[in-house]
């Protein structure tokens, strides 16, 4: 998977639930990229992990630091 379908796949997923703003900045979105290395499954592993850290951390949109926490936590084992 490129990084279109990638920069795609959260927004299409949320415009289906209803909100249409931007959640994830580039930065995050480029990092879940490089680490699920364009794996749909990881990808969406990673978004939602990184949808928990933001959320953990009370911020509007997934930044990087929430992706780097959400990689940390799902590749820790």
């Amino acid at each position: 998977m490129t990084t279109r379908p990638i920069r795609q796949l959260p927004s299409r997923k949320f415009r289906e639930a209803g909100r249409a703003d931007t959640l994830f900045s580039d930065d995050a979105l480029a990092l879940v990229h490089q680490v699920s290395r364009g794996l749909p499954r990881a990808v969406n592993n990673l978004a939602v992990q990184s949808l928990v850290a933001a959320f953990a951390t009370n911020k509007a949109i997934v930044d990087e630091s929430s992706a780097r926490a959400a990689v940390t936590e799902v590749t820790a084992e």
